[in-house]
């Protein structure tokens, strides 16, 4: 019986299937695969029916469109043909990815364990077999490699993600058979994949492979495992998003090629192992930042081991015209790609895919597929970055909090502790230049990304200034005096004005409007004791909130609007009476200026 964990993934799955399944129905009708040259498009034709060719066939397609923006599309009829075979889809399956730099022999070194695989299996594989014996599996040395393609140059040649179209069923000790496929993936970091590209292809063949094989070049270097910490961590924050439990990987070998130093330490698995446990080794003379990185490693996979390769040779190198016969390549290479090959596919070492603890089938494989495309085709994960835009982004990160700081600093001498209250007029005004001081401060700072990747930051810096001025604009507003006693004063005055009313009501003989006077008074009462005990106590804020907002309604709605009304009646009666004795002052004033009239006196 399956577990709690792998029946809620089942679940999850079956949803994320309906979705695929039209998702893929849409993409084939809008989208179009990259052109490859004519040879490419020979070897990844669709298989035409059963008795096709053996072939590397494309299952995960990487488009680009005009902004250069990768986009991966599952061909699903590829997939559930291949998958879906009645000869295997019941097996369970083990699959063998190989995934790594662009140009390193990917795919060359896919071509010699398509032929271990025909000779130890009931496939041929199209004639790729040797002569199947124990030992010369590799079989003749002038034989030319076919299979995956491949080629020499500088250039890419694997787009997306290819399957070998005929799985290979291998016998166990016991008596069960296994299928066996084997995935090709797009080299990482060419000119043309983005950071979320390579990410996406090395997450999505590692989450569905159950060996994955990265693939490297001389050396463990430390970029080499931080490329490794992003693109496993790209493919958790996947699994994440369908519950997945467990560890989230496997198996993980490290196969180092060209290595170039036996002296230290020897070819081989001996050799790989040595120089694995060197560089995954946690002490505590290393940073912080180191142990966190060998400590995600170990934890995302169940079984992590090394290999080293020696150099093939240089006419494998440099020859344009080498076809992959054995003869070309150094016996040194020959010799541990017998010790290699075997140790990955030999029917005692196949390790076949577990989800959640449970064996996969080739058929459930295929819901797997469709599961997991759908969250690489989403935005639901977020943008993995270069190491250059992650530092420049966490050194602009680091200037922003800098100069909020030096905003901080100087409100707290504006407004802040202790302060008086400062009218609001002037605290806007004094907002506004301590601001500015902290964009200044901002643009001196060193930082990397340039002016355009900074402007967003700086546009960060003042949006977050501006969240800092509303609390110090509450904080100033607590200081006032008045409104501090806003409710105590207006829940007095109401108090005052409804016990006065209910006397004059009751005065004229309107008892029931005197009576809910009354009753207002003592409500008011009941109001204005619990608003006191809370400001005392601290206790039962919320009860003091709808208070204080009870007060503010009763300002807004009748004592401000009285205010004003009883405001303007006076000013405008202040401003009648004025006049008024103004006018009768001159006329006052002109009537003591006319002369008497009279009868003229005699002598």
């Amino acid at each position: 019986c399956r577990s709690v964990s792998a029946n809620k993934l089942e679940l999850s799955l079956s949803t994320a299937i309906k979705k695929a399944d039209s998702a893929t129905m849409s993409s084939e009708a809008n989208e179009h695969p990259v052109s490859h040259d004519h040879h490419k498009q020979q070897q990844l034709a669709a298989m035409d029916g059963p008795a096709a060719v053996p072939r590397p066939i494309q299952i995960v397609t990487a488009t680009y469109g005009e902004d250069g923006k990768g986009k991966f599309d599952l061909d699903l009829p590829a997939l559930e043909q291949l998958l879906l075979n009645d000869r295997i889809r019941d097996h369970r399956v083990a699959v063998v990815s190989v995934a790594g730099a662009f140009r390193k022999g990917k795919s060359f070194l896919l071509n010699y364990f398509l032929r271990y695989l025909a000779c130890i299996s009931d496939t041929d594989g199209g004639g790729l077999a040797g002569s199947c014996g124990t030992e010369d599996w590799l079989g003749s040395s002038s034989q030319p490699l076919r299979g995956f393609s491949w080629r020499g140059g500088s250039e890419r040649d694997t787009t997306g993600i290819l399957l070998w179209s005929e799985p290979f069923l291998v016998t166990l000790a016991g008596g069960e058979k296994v299928a066996v496929l084997l995935m090709d993936t797009q080299g990482a970091f060419d000119s043309q994949s983005t950071v979320r590209d390579c990410a996406t292809v090395f997450a999505l063949s590692t989450m569905l492979s159950s060996v994955q094989i990265y693939n490297l070049s001389t050396n463990i270097q430390e970029d080499d495992l931080q490329h490794l910490q992003l693109f496993t961590e790209y493919g958790k924050l996947a699994q994440e998003s369908l519950e997945s439990a467990g560890a989230p990987f496997q198996h993980l070998l490290f196969l180092v090629r060209d290595w170039s130093y036996p002296y230290e330490h020897g070819f081989g698995e001996e050799g790989g192992r040595a120089l694995l446990e060197k560089r995954l080794l946690i002490n505590d003379k290393q940073h912080h930042e180191l142990q966190q990185l060998r400590r995600h490693i170990r934890q995302c996979f169940d079984d992590i081991s090394c290999f080293l390769l020696p150099h093939p040779g240089l006419d494998v190198a440099t020859d344009p015209t080498f076809d992959g016969r054995l003869s070309a390549i150094h016996p040194q290479f020959v010799a541990q790609l017998r010790l290699l090959v075997p140790r990955l596919l030999a029917p005692a070492n196949l390790v076949v895919k577990r989800i959640n603890g449970a064996d996969v089938t080739c058929q459930e494989l295929l819901h797997y597929f469709k599961a997991y495309m759908p969250i690489y085709q989403g935005d639901d994960l977020p943008q993995p970055k270069t190491m250059l835009m992650a530092t420049a982004e966490a050194n602009n990160l680091a200037a922003v909090a800098a100069s909020r700081t030096v905003y901080t600093g100087l409100m707290e001498e504006v407004c802040g502790g202790e302060r008086p209250y400062v009218a609001p007029d002037k605290l806007l005004d004094e907002h506004r230049r301590c601001v500015d001081d902290s964009l200044v401060w901002f643009r001196k700072l060193r930082k990397m990304g340039g002016p355009e990747f900074s402007a967003q930051y700086e546009e960060q810096l003042s949006l977050d200034c501006d969240e800092a001025f509303e609390m110090y604009r509450a904080h100033n507003q607590s200081k006032n005096v008045y409104v501090g006693m806003r409710t105590l004063s207006v829940l007095f005055s109401a108090l005052l004005l409804c016990y006065f009313l209910a006397g004059f009501l009751d005065f004229i003989g309107l008892d029931p409007l005197a009576n809910l006077c009354t009753w207002m008074v003592w409500v008011l009462i009941v109001a204005l004791i619990t608003w006191c005990y809370v400001r005392h106590s601290g206790n039962y804020l919320d009860l003091g909130h709808h208070i204080d907002a009870f007060a503010n309604l009763l300002w807004d709605k009748i004592g401000c609007p009285l205010y004003v009304t009883v405001t303007q009646k006076a000013a405008e009666q202040a401003v009648g009476f004025n006049m008024a004795g103004r006018q009768r002052q001159r006329s006052s004033s002109s009537s003591s200026a006319v002369p008497a009239v009279g009868r003229p006196k005699r002598d």
